[in-house]
């Protein structure tokens, strides 16, 4: 039996700097997905709030902009500041709503304090652009949109509610966020620490409540100059729409189904370890999971074998027993990712080799075991689908044209890896693999927050992190002087 989570007090939502209840005095739940247990009761924020924490940002904005890039870095350095000071707490709340261990939870944590720092630090180093024309020079600055609108993912909330806030600050924008309805705490937590370390009123705003309420009122918005959303090709598609409406622009980072290329020359025993962690963290609730690995015919065997023997030792449980691996975060996920494995295993095309279902012992709560398939049919939906969750395929190649007409098959396109001895086939293949991130014998590397982050296809388009977030986040304007005393041609 799993321990109960002790259940928090009520989570108000921050809107205009104050902790507010939703205008329509609705509520809902979250729950411990190692218990089942309620968690905390959350505001059921609707069009009414988001209308108001828009407005608040409207206001708030020109003034936030008005500082000065120096002293918006200096604020947000303050706010990594503020995060550092309560690592442990974060690390436990995002473990209480999500469910992942502890060791990764402080993983995500330590993240989010660094985009912060990393934006802080770079908010006045960007360039203007200057270029001397005829009769005078033009100069090119970057500008903020205005209000920015963020719409985040319940897998990783801590993380990447910095990782699209961050620079949307830097850049002079107010934020308006809508989180995860199933985890939202590190997020309401995460903005009140900015109010502390002196963030104005109305600059960072966050709506909880449901997807198709706040999140659409908010997608809806006709005074949201830029929408960012993280999450499902589906809803990311919704999303589009909505701001095709309104003529803004859209950041979407949105599914994955990531190979990696294991060539015969590679060591199987020493990869293990990696490939586990690549699949596995965060139960497979990764959008760059790798939860395809293209091997080549003659080692596949030993991979098959090798990582079923790894799979069987991982140790299951709640993630505040910081185990190595924790539960999925939801009922319905659980509903998921077991009606994709269910499938799996009554159609032909693909054999289970381990895991597979419930773990046995663990009755509450929604675990599921670390999961391999071999697939003998390439075409077979375990191998194409985005299962999120601790599955993953392993599917033999002929030759490399084989590896890479499998690798780039299943249209969504964030990451991938090549695997081998000869670095020259390393560089062959990777650049053949159409992905927006792809790795050499490594899987990761660069995962902090210097490099762009994004996809190309059905992963989305748009970049994250590194200094390519502030141009999603910022305009082009573009200023001409004329320096000779007569009058202008046109």
């Amino acid at each position: 039996m799993t321990q109960a989570s002790p259940t928090l007090e009520t989570a108000l939502m921050v809107i205009d700097g104050k902790d507010v209840e939703a205008a329509g005095g609705g509520w809902f739940e979250t729950r411990d997905p190692a218990s089942g247990r309620v968690l905390a009761r959350i505001p059921k924020g609707g069009a009414a709030d988001v209308d108001a924490a828009v407005r608040a940002a409207r206001e708030a904005q020109p003034t936030w902009e008005g500082l000065g890039a120096f002293e918006r870095g200096r604020l947000l350095l303050a706010v990594a500041e503020r995060m550092a000071a309560q690592v442990e707490e974060l690390t436990r709340l995002e473990t209480l709503d999500v469910g992942k261990p502890l060791h990764e939870a402080r993983v995500d944590v330590h993240q989010a304090e660094r985009l912060f720092r990393f934006y802080g630090e770079v908010a006045d180093k960007l360039p203007t652009e200057k270029l001397t024309v005829d009769g005078g020079f033009a100069v090119t600055d970057l500008i903020a949109h205005g209000v920015t609108a963020h719409i985040t993912p319940w897998n990783y909330p801590v993380q990447l509610f910095a990782r699209t806030v961050a620079p949307a600050l830097a850049a002079g924008n107010a934020c308006v966020v809508k989180p995860a309805e199933d985890t939202p705490l590190t997020s309401l937590a995460t903005a009140r620490l900015a109010l502390e370390a002196g963030l104005p009123p109305g600059v960072l705003n966050v709506v909880t409540g449901l997807g198709a309420e706040a999140g659409g009122a908010l997608a809806d918005h006709p005074d949201v100059d830029h929408l960012s959303f993280t999450g499902s090709r589906a809803t990311g598609e919704r999303v589009m729409v909505a701001s095709a409406r309104q003529m803004r622009p859209v950041m979407l980072e949105l599914g994955g189904k990531s190979p990696s290329i294991l060539l015969s020359d590679v060591d199987v025993a020493e990869l293990v370890p990696t490939l586990r962690s690549a699949v596995l963290w965060n139960a497979g609730q990764t959008c760059d999971a790798q939860s395809r690995i293209l091997v080549d015919r003659a080692i596949h065997a030993d991979v098959v074998d090798a990582l079923a023997a790894d799979f069987a030792q991982v140790k299951i449980g709640p993630g505040v027993e910081d185990h190595d691996l924790g539960p999925l975060v939801s009922e319905i996920q659980h509903g998921r990712v077991s009606a994709h494995v269910g499938a799996a295993r009554d159609a032909a095309g693909a054999r289970l080799v381990i895991g597979g279902g419930r773990p046995s012992g663990l009755d509450d709560g929604w675990f599921f075991e670390p999961t391999i398939f071999d697939v003998t049919d390439p075409a077979a939906p375990i191998a194409n689908d985005e299962v999120f969750g601790p599955v993953l395929t392993i599917v033999p190649f002929r030759d490399e044209r084989e590896a890479i007409r499998l690798a780039n098959g299943v249209g969504y396109d964030l990451a991938a890896a090549v695997w081998t001895k000869d670095i020259d086939r390393a560089f062959r293949l990777a650049s053949q693999v159409r992905a927006g991130q792809v790795h050499i014998n490594s899987w990761g590397i660069g995962s902090g927050v210097e490099l762009s982050f994004g996809g190309i296809r059905q992963s989305g388009f748009g970049r994250e992190k590194g200094l390519r977030a502030l141009d999603e986040y910022s305009a082009l304007k573009t200023t001409t002087v004329r320096v000779d005393a007569g009058p202008s041609e046109r």
